[in-house]
């Protein structure tokens, strides 16, 4: 495929994967106003997140046998021809357990999307342009979590909540004519496989347990809640059941053999925490924005624009060269980016003006414009063509648990780590103190009782507790990010792997 064809079909791949990627985050911010329109409470409401988590997380690892099955075009086309129906009825919904069903429907039916839109973008270039496959591909990937929160409160504020599932029905019957149209007579093999039926209820429980668990354990103070306990529990045991089973499983439902390969095992290491990383601060900078300094959504949605549309402008560059030189080397830059990037945050404060905000946004840019394109064509190095969509499907479970890792732990640990700060501040100061008593005098002679007064020098206490807790969490990324330049160093250069190259050479 060359010309026009080639340039819309790599479009409505790519459309496909960011309509799936966005309605990972696009609920979020959208909560409070869907509960309050179907008449529930906010806690309630988060199941329309962690449903949706929990059916995807569990649907991916399927990719492998369903395309072996049905072929990827096939498989493909179903998946988002259902993901749309699904998210149709998601705007229908008359109530929360309507809406969670949908969304179980949804999140079940995506699973596909990501590695077959992998997989079909790789087929489709030539192996001297692999490079920039991959760039359509992470443009999509890594911009879509941000625009998720940004367009999900903008429709809530401005138009009604439905529209941020109605939106994606246009998108989807797009992509399905324009794949369908051009990618029918392109079908990969197929052959009939028995499916793993053990494996795949034994992954059923420890991934239902462990997501559920990651995101009610905020809520329910994690291990001091008799029900998180026997959620870990279930998810630990039934995972070393599962391994144990798939590891000796003729047809394991999830091919645990890609391990053996050197280059995907080492640069899965980096491409997962290095995304846990990545996503953790881009749920918390937004948060942090909204809840302790002021902004809008749409603001801190306008200070993480500017990040998208760095990566959006370079990606294409890098990936018609990455194939040229080491990618070890450019998945180098990217993590010394991702660096630099949280360093810059770390320099924030409570005063801090939106450009402080969105130069750090542009470093991230760079990062995130390097990181998936050189990442990927280390990981796939080696791996068979039609190995990929099963290799591709094992890669994405792994970077979605390891994105609902970060989300658990960053919520956590900002707030854990605000009252350790809040309680140090206060046992270090007094209302006694000569600046506490100038900062009262100031604010009564301001028309504040001292009840009033009392308040807003507490409500500084807590924003200074957060700012530090923030500078702690950044400063952790940043150290995180050029430690997993390590094991990037670990993988054989491109084309060193052996098999068929699936990286850009």
């Amino acid at each position: 495929m060359q010309g026009a064809a080639l340039g819309i079909t790599a479009v409505a791949l790519a459309l496909g994967t960011f309509m799936q990627v966005l309605d990972t985050t696009i609920a979020n911010v959208s909560i409070p106003t869907i509960s309050g329109n179907l008449g529930t409470s906010t806690e309630q409401g988060t199941w329309i997140i962690t449903s949706f988590a929990v059916s995807n997380a569990i649907s991916v690892p399927l990719t492998g046998w369903l395309m072996q099955r049905f072929g990827v075009v096939r498989t493909f086309v179903a998946s988002i021809l259902l993901f749309t129906l699904a998210s149709l009825l998601c705007g229908f919904a008359w109530n929360l357990g309507s809406i969670v069903t949908f969304r179980i429907l949804q999140g079940a039916v995506s699973g596909p999307i990501i590695p077959g839109s992998q997989a079909l973008l790789m087929m489709l270039f030539p192996p001297a342009r692999k490079g920039l496959a991959f760039a359509i591909w992470s443009v999509t990937t890594l911009i879509a979590p941000i625009c998720g929160p940004l367009l999900g409160g903008w429709i809530s504020d401005n138009a009604s909540w439905p529209w941020i599932f109605y939106i994606n029905v246009p998108v989807g019957l797009f992509v399905v004519f324009i794949c369908w149209t051009y990618l029918k007579d392109r079908e990969t093999p197929t052959r009939k496989l028995s499916i793993d039926k053990m494996g795949l209820a034994l992954l059923v429980v420890w991934v239902g347990s462990l997501q559920v668990m990651l995101d009610k354990g905020k809520d329910e103070d994690w291990f001091s809640s008799p029900f998180i306990v026997i959620l870990t529990a279930v998810a630990v045991i039934g995972l070393i059941a599962w391994l144990i089973w798939e590891l000796t499983e003729k047809h394991p439902i999830v091919d645990l053999s890609f391990f053996k390969s050197r280059n995907f095992t080492m640069a899965l290491i980096p491409m997962c925490l290095g995304y846990a990383v990545f996503f953790g601060n881009i749920v918390l900078t937004p948060l942090w924005m909204q809840t302790q300094l002021g902004y809008t959504a749409t603001r801190a949605g306008i200070a993480a624009a500017p990040g998208g549309i760095v990566a959006v402008l370079i990606s294409p560059l890098i990936g018609k060269h990455v194939g040229k030189s080491d990618a070890r080397w450019v998945a180098t830059i990217a993590f010394i980016a991702f660096a630099v990037s949280y360093y810059m945050r770390s320099r924030l404060t409570t005063q801090s003006a939106l450009i402080d905000f969105i130069l750090p946004q542009i470093a991230l840019g760079i990062a995130m414009g390097t990181f998936f394109v050189s990442i990927l064509a280390i990981t796939f190095d080696g791996i068979p063509q039609p190995r990929v969509p099963a290799a591709s499907g094992l890669a994405v479970f792994l970077r979605i648990l390891a994105g609902s890792f970060a989300t658990s732990i960053t919520t956590t640990f900002w707030d854990r780590r605000e009252a350790w700060h809040q309680a140090h501040l206060a046992g270090a100061s007094s209302i006694y103190d000569p600046a506490a008593q100038a900062a009262l005098a100031h604010l009564k002679s301001l028309g504040m009782s001292d009840t009033a007064a009392l308040a807003t020098l507490n409500r500084e206490l807590v924003g200074q507790s957060y700012l530090l807790s923030s500078i702690d969490y950044f400063w952790i990324s940043a150290i995180a990010s050029l430690l997993l330049i390590v094991f990037v160093w670990f993988t054989k250069p491109s084309g060193q792997s052996g098999g068929a190259h699936v990286a850009a050479e």
